[in-house]
């Protein structure tokens, strides 16, 4: 018996997951454990990982293995490559690991409008440029970037949160072309507001939208992979997302600029760019907390 399931789990599909400690990431760990896949979770924060693992392990019986690594640094970066590329399973990788500073440009701080481009583009390009060869060698396989309806249009209040989703959906739509005849689909996955801790981290208001304009999580990831094989290679979940996005790549840029200026409005970006120390942390915990789940 214990030998059948080792040659079972040897022939299992394994995905790769970035960004699975929470929110998009994780949800997406639980859907493909839940079809059989053995996994790679990948995220900075370990405990919440072994504890994702264990769960996923115990409930769907398939392998998950901890990758705790912070994409952000050279070395953590490095090592997910490295065991990416030496893994002869590997069928999916999905980009999820992202962060946004929602902020004004010129009140953001350096060090961290450098990491958030080190995750949200460097980061996932150096993975995908990783995994590929290995797809293309075993002609099957695919890639999901997540994206965002933020790369549809300027944003100011988190104008690198989107210039870093707009390259992320240019990317991919090029390696879509590329890639045609390999057997390799790519997807850059564009969620509208999703109910995640990303909001929390940042700092901003998400009390101040109405609800029916938000995601869970699961749903996101469901119609996902519902959408990999037969959806176009940008995706945008929710018939309510699609239409906005729809709007926002027709209107001229300083409308659909205008548009997303009133959206930070809303975010209350201005004030979340002035506060400083425990204070601003403090009242949008309290904030967010009632809206905000799972991280990225």
């Amino acid at each position: 018996m214990a030998a059948r399931a080792t040659t079972s789990r040897r022939r299992r599909r394994v995905a790769a997951v970035t960004g699975a400690s929470a929110g998009i990431g994780e949800a997406f760990a639980r859907a493909l454990a839940r079809d059989g896949w053995d996994l790679l979770l990948v995220a900075r924060r370990r405990p919440r990982l072994q504890r994702l693992a264990r769960e996923l392990e115990a409930v769907h019986e398939v392998g998950a293995e901890v990758v705790a690594s912070d994409l952000t640094k050279p070395a953590g970066l490095a090592a997910v490559e490295r065991r990416l590329a030496g893994e002869p399973r590997l069928e999916l990788l999905v980009n999820d690991a992202g962060m946004g500073d929602f902020a004004p440009f010129a009140r953001t701080d350096r060090a961290r409008t450098d990491a958030e481009i080190r995750l949200n583009a460097l980061a996932l390009v150096r993975l995908t440029h990783a995994t590929l060869p290995g797809l293309l060698r075993r002609r099957r396989g695919a890639v999901i970037n997540v994206s965002s309806t933020a790369a549809f249009a300027p944003c100011p209040g988190f104008a690198i949160y989107g210039a870093t989703k707009a390259f992320v959906n240019s990317f991919t739509e090029a390696l879509h072309e590329e890639l045609r005849g390999t057997g390799v689909r790519v997807q850059a996955l564009c969620p509208g507001l999703t109910h995640t801790e990303i909001f929390e981290q940042a700092e901003v208001d998400v009390g101040r939208l109405p609800s029916f304009l938000w995601m869970e999580a699961d749903r996101v990831v469901a119609e996902s992979l519902a959408a990999l094989d037969r959806g176009p290679v940008v995706f945008v979940p929710g018939l309510g997302n699609r239409a906005l996005s729809s709007l926002a790549r027709i209107l001229p840029h300083a409308a659909s600029g205008r548009i997303s200026a009133i959206f930070s409005d809303r975010f209350d970006v201005k004030q979340a760019g002035s506060r400083g120390g425990r204070g601003r942390r403090a009242a949008s915990r309290r904030r967010a907390k009632s809206t905000a789940r799972a991280a990225r």
